[in-house]
């Protein structure tokens, strides 16, 4: 699937203008991916640049490699979280990519960024006339309102209106246009609904849209699989085996970096994760729940199913309850009497509520498949508590102050007590079921082609799609030559 079809030269010397005037120079895949090799003029600027500041600087902070400093921090090798034994309750290493230090504090801003780039290259998407238009479930449509912002254009963000609160209040203090769609994060349906009203109302709006749009993938499969390929050249001791990579599905852009992975370590088990109280990919099943972010009832466009070797549904109740022993004052203090490090501990607020879905199916892959000492398993810490305050508030509401008994029990039965239930090991026709099972949205729904549907059922189509990365940064080089910045 060839994402830059053709360059429109007159939107290209608008766009250029705009970058010009705004001081915008745009980080190739290769500088996200290797920030040693970001120019020496950039570093410079961003010694004075917050982490989370609306900067141009900031969109070479797109990546894995971020210092976690507030101000003024340039690059390292990566963060990560290690979950030991005494907390997971199974031998197995569990990595856990840290996003909360990306721009806007969650790693989505990068899919953003692999959406928007190509067409913002190629004189596809005019920021002086158009807006951008982002549906999500939370974090990607703060990503693309982080790129309008820089470029002056405006963003358009839908979500379903019971995100967290603090999700509204981010895109109101940006700028956003948001439009808020009925239900919860499993309501994408109603999100497309909204898109094809503004396709067919609004013609100065362009949609990005997540589920669809390659770039969300080949960003991550790129950047994601790459990162946790480094990492684990780190970490690793003699004997041991990259063994599984674990990711919610969400819009699919993520697991993604299975497919990356898989090139490198043949025998890695892909597990795609997602609610118990949605179950789509489990049992073909529908609902609401509370894992905010991951998106259901569907099979995203750019999910390469073939490429997934288990689904695991993990029930939001559990989540929320974790939620709850990782960052209340008296779940803390319960984990450090049971010898969790106190560094741990103290890390554990980096973890929102999909991350810790995340974590609860990596011990459960872990116990499927009886791994041991020399397994490590990664999974992606896709945003913070930062981003789920209310929720935690919420919480304290509904069931009184947290106390000991809470976390003792809490700890018994969402970590010490997590067995194998609700997971599904797919067979080569089970992939097939669920990459045809796309066909009812994607070909029914939302006008995509049969054919293409057809094509992607062949391995031969996602090496050659997600093979584009070097073509793109060619076409952002030359494009930062005309704006001519540095």
């Amino acid at each position: 699937m060839k994402i830059v079809q053709k360059i429109n030269e007159e939107v290209l010397a608008k766009t250029v203008k705009r970058c010009r005037e705004r001081n915008i120079i745009i980080p190739t895949f290769a500088q996200q991916k290797d920030p040693t090799t970001v120019p020496p003029a950039i570093k410079q600027r961003l010694a004075d640049v917050g982490l989370w500041d609306v900067h141009p600087a900031n969109l070479f902070r797109i990546t894995w490699k971020n210092e976690p400093v507030e101000r003024g921090g340039l690059f390292n090798q990566g963060n990560w979280i290690e979950f030991p034994p005494e907390l997971t309750g199974v031998p197995v290493r569990i990595i856990g990519l840290v996003g909360k230090y990306f721009p806007t504090g969650a790693h989505k801003v990068g899919a953003g960024f692999g959406c928007l780039v190509p067409r913002l290259v190629s004189g596809e998407f005019d920021p002086t006339t158009q807006k951008a238009v982002w549906p999500s479930t939370g974090n990607f449509c703060r990503g693309g309102a982080f790129d309008c912002a820089l470029l002056g254009c405006t963003p358009v963000a839908i979500l379903p209106e019971e995100m967290s609160p603090e999700r509204f209040e981010w895109l109101k203090s940006i700028g956003a246009e948001v439009i808020a769609t009925p239900g919860c994060e499993s309501n994408v349906k109603e999100i497309y609904d909204k898109c094809w009203e503004i396709r067919n109302t609004r013609p100065d709006c362009v949609i990005f849209n997540q589920f669809e749009e390659f770039g969300n993938a080949i960003w991550h499969y790129h950047l994601t699989g790459s990162i946790i390929d480094e990492v684990f050249s780190q970490i690793s001791g003699e004997g041991d085996r990259l063994a599984a990579y674990i990711s919610a599905t969400g819009s699919a852009g993520t697991i993604a970096a299975g497919d990356f992975l898989r090139t490198r370590y043949p025998h890695l088990k892909v597990v795609a994760t997602e609610a118990l109280q949605c179950p789509t990919l489990l049992r073909c099943g529908f609902g609401g729940h509370r894992i905010e972010g991951i998106g259901d009832k569907h099979v995203p466009w750019v999910h390469n199913v073939r490429n997934t070797d288990m689904i695991c549904a993990v029930d939001d109740e559990q989540c929320m309850a974790l939620l709850r022993l990782f960052n209340e004052d008296a779940g803390q203090e319960f984990l450090r009497r049971q010898e969790i490090p106190e560094a741990l501990v103290e890390q554990l607020p980096l973890l929102g509520i999909s991350s810790i879905c995340n974590l609860v199916a990596a011990i459960q892959a872990a116990r499927y498949y009886e791994m041991g000492s020399h397994d490590v398993l990664f999974t992606p810490l896709t945003d913070s508590m930062e981003m789920y305050g209310s929720r935690q508030a919420e919480q304290l509401h509904l069931h009184g102050d947290y106390g000991q008994a809470d976390a003792g029990a809490h700890f018994a039965r969402y970590l010490e007590g997590i067995g194998i239930d609700n997971l599904r090991e797919l067979n080569y026709y089970d992939r097939k079921m669920l990459h045809n099972f796309k066909y009812y949205t994607w070909v029914e729904q939302q006008q995509r082609d049969v054919g293409e549907l057809n094509q992607m059922w062949d391995p031969d189509f996602w090496e050659e799609t997600f093979a584009q990365v070097d073509e793109w940064d060619q076409l952002i080089g030359e494009f930062n030559a005309k704006v001519g910045l540095g």
